[in-house]
């Protein structure tokens, strides 16, 4: 009797460690191995190209926002040609040399250089990039071999889990950083198609376009955007690769993308409308309008109707529908259940091409007016009530950073951050803020107290030296 309970005892105790280990693994006593065998397909991306501005004809007055001579007089300033240089990072996933990275990272460059392992140096071009996504494929010019990296399934990436980052943070090539996957789905408000890894392996500014590897070597993410310009704070941010290789086939087989397209303007569904409407909880989006002849109309949907399932994907939140209608091929005919009178009704809609669609083209060329503040080096757009309500500002008006030079004198700040106030004033117009820079200009000190409001939902102020 004994003996059987000794028995049964080792091997409850076999069975508990051996589950143990297999449902558990323990950190890496070291990545050198992991990091050798990655580092020839990771490269470095530099980029060139020359800004053109025109210096004031007449120092000292300023028109007023809006003037009519305002564009008139601007254009008889003294042109100036000045080189801008960017750094980022790619990796090779063709033995031809095609490269992925962000679109970020090469746009507007009239020269691309790459450099691989070892410090050969190759001129590259440009195979496709779209600025929806943030990606770009490169392509090396030369027909040499090279080593490619392959994509790994990110879908199967959990929280948790161990990854490297190598990548040119702050120009310092052949950087590996580790980390774990500290969240997914995350949207920042940074793109249009966002569901982003969070990451706290070290990423800077540099590693844009590098590759976010799992511990068997596969790319699982490319690493896109961080938080703040002051440097890594442990919160990273990489477009996940099952997402990415959908826009890189396209670009590669087409030089284009091609989203599937619904043609419907959504919002949010709260718990008052999901009341309303009685549907048993807060889910699906709510169409707000349908666009003329769209496949949404063609096929029946109405504005008032709630998505609650696309091509047998359900929708727990209105922000996932874009990101799956985008990702479904174009032409294809699928089922979207809608609630409409408190219950369930399923239409079948043929999916039409985002990029050729009169709204996408209306869009594009309605796009936001920028102005360059060349005092601060940055460029800026006027704040929206879109934007005002999207990040639930405390303010209704300021100006918004879409660009920084990397010589500003604000280079520390991020795209995003909006001036709610200079030299305390408040911008209540782009003008504002141009003019009140132009003054600081004109004074001895040239020094100016700007008020920005953060992408952490921060208020700063902080002192700037105008050059």
């Amino acid at each position: 009797m004994v003996f059987r309970f000794l028995k049964i005892f080792l091997v409850a105790i076999i069975f508990f460690n051996f589950s143990t280990s297999i449902n558990s693994k323990d950190a890496p006593s070291s990545f050198a191995n992991l990091a050798e065998k990655l580092m020839p397909s990771v490269v470095n991306i530099s980029t060139s190209q020359t800004i053109v501005t025109r210096s004031n004809p007449f120092p000292g007055f300023e028109f007023p926002p809006g003037s009519p001579f305002e564009d008139m007089f601007k254009d008889f300033g003294t042109p100036q040609r000045k080189k801008a240089y960017a750094l980022g990072s790619g990796f090779i996933i063709d033995s031809s040399g095609i490269i992925v990275t962000n679109n970020h990272v090469i746009k507007g460059a009239e020269d691309i250089l790459v450099r691989i392992e070892g410090g050969q140096e190759y001129e590259a071009k440009v195979i496709g990039a779209d600025p929806l996504s943030d990606l770009a494929i490169l392509k090396i010019k030369s027909n040499e071999k090279f080593k490619p990296v392959k994509f790994g399934d990110s879908d199967k990436a959990r929280i948790g889990d161990w990854v490297i980052a190598i990548g040119n943070p702050l120009g310092l090539s052949g950087t590996v950083t580790a980390g774990i996957i500290s969240a997914r789905n995350r949207n920042i408000g940074m793109a249009r198609y966002e569901d982003f890894i969070q990451t706290d392996a070290s990423i800077n500014q540099g590693n844009s376009g590098g590759p976010l590897f799992n511990m068997n070597g596969d790319v699982i993410g490319i690493n896109t955007a961080i938080l703040g310009r002051e440097g890594n704070i442990g919160i990273g941010f990489s477009i996940p690769s099952n997402n990415a290789k959908i826009v890189i086939d396209q670009l590669i087989k087409y030089g284009e993308t091609k989203r599937g397209w619904l043609g419907v303007r959504i919002q949010f569904v709260t718990k008052e409308i999901a009341d309303a409407e009685k549907l048993d909880k807060p889910r699906g989006a709510l169409v707000q309008s349908v666009a003329n002849e769209s496949p949404s109309e063609k096929g029946g949907i109405k504005a008032g109707d709630i998505i609650l399932e696309f091509d047998g994907k359900l929708i727990n939140e209105m922000k996932e529908l874009p990101l799956i209608v985008a990702q479904t091929k174009v032409g294809k005919t699928v089922e979207v259940k809608v609630w409409r009178s408190q219950r369930e009704v399923t239409k079948k809609i043929i999916l039409g091409r985002l990029e050729t669609s009169e709204d996408f083209n209306i869009k594009k060329a309605e796009g936001p007016k920028t102005t360059v503040i060349e005092g601060l080096k940055i460029t800026v757009i006027a704040l929206t009530n879109k934007d005002v309500e999207a990040r639930n500002l405390p303010f209704t008006t300021g100006a918004v950073i879409t660009k920084i030079e990397n010589d500003s004198p604000i280079n520390y700040l991020s795209a995003n951050n909006i001036i709610i106030e200079a030299d305390k004033k408040k911008i209540k117009t782009v003008g504002d803020l141009k003019n009140i820079v132009n003054s600081v200009l004109r004074r001895t000190d040239k020094t100016i107290q700007i008020t920005i409001y953060n992408n952490q939902g921060q208020i700063r102020s902080i002192g700037v030296k105008l050059d």
